[in-house]
């Protein structure tokens, strides 16, 4: 089974930075991708970010532009989510998720069976 624990949550000023980490406690993820979605309020889930298997190949949503970057520890259970430049509408509730079906970057929640509690980010002027 997999149990996912998010860190790095917080409170920013428009244009700061975050990191967010999120790591496999059973460390039983290393042949799934893992990656982030996020839940702002009144909106529904929306992909953020995905990393294969390998942590070799990436899948990052159109509206990142380059500001976050996904990345993938060496033992492969834990990912990271590096958060630049960010906007108030970033301000939402971040989920780790494993697929526990494919060791693709996919962006649809539905090849997402395991999420962590979430952690909340909030971007502020």
């Amino acid at each position: 089974q997999v149990q996912l624990v998010e860190s790095g949550g917080g409170s920013v000023q428009v244009g700061g930075s975050l990191r967010l980490s999120c790591a496999d406690s059973e460390r039983t993820s290393e042949s799934y991708a893992m990656g982030w979605f996020r839940q702002a309020p009144g909106k529904g889930r929306e992909f953020v970010a995905a990393v294969d298997w390998s942590g070799e190949h990436t899948n990052h949503a159109d509206f990142v532009k380059g500001r976050f970057t996904i990345s993938r520890d060496s033992d492969k259970n834990t990912v990271h989510l590096q958060m630049d430049s960010l906007k108030s509408e970033d301000t939402a509730v971040y989920y780790c998720v494993v697929s526990g079906l494919t060791g693709q970057a996919m962006a649809d929640s539905r090849w997402y069976h395991y999420w962590g509690q979430g952690t909340q980010v909030t971007v502020s002027s």
